[in-house]
């Protein structure tokens, strides 16, 4: 009977503790300083929007492969989920369309002109050039979905409650100060960390290439009837433009900005402007063709995706006597990549603890 601490309750560590407490046996307590419900900087996962947009090369594909087959399992099966499906359009500027060419592109494998993901969604198919916007030289259609995070997040705690997983609120200095929180008394056999941005500071880890990739963003009432993401702006480059609509009534989200080493965490009224005129210019149907003045706001946000240079690190490690498993520097793709990756948490776990896979 493994005794396991979740360090961090982000949607990777929510749906680790989930898979996990799926075994019999295993003794789970999620330890965080933040939970879903919270509003934090460090807090990445109320922030997401979240949807399905394969952000992957092809090689390092498999996490959102795995992710999709569930995603859309709970977006057709489990209302309760906060899920719903939702059309996806990826366009490739003609400005961007030689530097994705060249392969040095930003976002990986999403703005590719043959990309992978076309084997992934069965309605997969390349835009015509009449329904290409000005300055697109072409783009993609593929039915996605979109996340409401703020029922999704709470759905996840739900489910892994049901399964006897323990929720105790933690601020922790060092990585192995986990192994004396777990609810059961004892000490952990297994740590499983997912601290996200903050494995930068935390103690026994310390990643220097984990690095904030400040994401702002614009809530507004209005619906919109598909998801759009195009490869660049003009108005900067670290500066973005993609609009989803959350499930249920979260609202519609514009955004962005993707500022790489930034931690400020106060939305920036200039980003917050050119945001919404983006968004506008990108799909007028919006606001019924009012412009920005037609958009009604819920509110600004700052999220801080926790970039890793190198990638994700899943993998375990023995810090003192304690063993463990890593899972965090998921960027931009956590929601997506969520049960890929949280399946190779499990997978290690198993292997530590000694038990084959079935």
């Amino acid at each position: 009977m493994p005794n396991i601490v979740v360090v961090g309750a982000g949607v990777s560590g929510l749906t680790s503790a989930y898979l996990l407490s799926k075994q019999k046996g295993n003794v789970i307590t999620v330890v965080a300083k933040h939970m879903p419900g919270d509003y934090d900087i460090e807090y990445a996962s109320p922030w997401a929007g979240a949807n399905v947009l394969p952000m992957a090369t092809a090689k390092n594909s498999s996490w959102e492969r795995r992710t999709w087959p569930e995603i859309k399992r709970l977006a057709t099966e489990v209302p309760e989920a906060g899920i719903h499906l939702l059309k996806s359009r990826v366009f490739r500027r003609e400005k961007d369309i030689e530097k994705v060419r060249a392969g040095g592109y930003s976002f990986d494998g999403l703005f590719e002109e043959n990309p992978w993901y076309k084997s992934l969604f069965d309605d997969f198919r390349e835009l015509s050039k009449d329904e290409l916007p000005k300055g697109m030289a072409s783009g993609c259609e593929f039915g996605s979905a979109c996340i409401n995070v703020m029922l999704y997040m709470p759905w996840l705690v739900g489910q892994c409650r049901a399964n006897g997983v323990v929720f105790r609120r933690g601020q922790l200095k060092h990585i192995s100060e986990a192994a004396a929180l777990s609810h059961s008394g004892g000490k952990a056999d297994i740590i499983v960390n997912t601290t996200g941005l903050m494995a930068s500071r935390l103690g026994g880890v310390m990643d220097t290439k984990v690095v904030p990739v400040r994401g702002q963003v614009v809530v507004v009432r209005n619906e919109a009837p598909y998801m759009v993401t195009k490869s660049g702006t003009d108005d900067a480059a670290d500066e973005l433009c993609y609009i989803m609509m959350r499930a249920a009534g979260g609202g519609t989200i514009l955004g962005g900005t993707y500022q790489k080493g930034q931690w400020e965490s106060q939305p920036d009224p200039n980003y917050a402007m050119r945001i919404m005129r983006r968004a506008v210019e990108m799909m007028p149907e919006l606001t019924d063709g009012k412009g920005v003045k037609g958009l009604d706001i819920i509110r600004h946000g700052v999220g801080l995706r926790p970039y890793r240079e190198g990638g994700v690190r899943i993998e375990k490690e023995k810090i003192g006597d304690t063993w463990v498993v890593h899972n965090y520097g998921h960027a931009g793709w956590g929601y997506q990549g969520s049960y890929g990756c949280a399946e190779d948490v499990v997978a290690l776990v198993d292997e530590i603890a000694g038990r084959a896979r079935l």
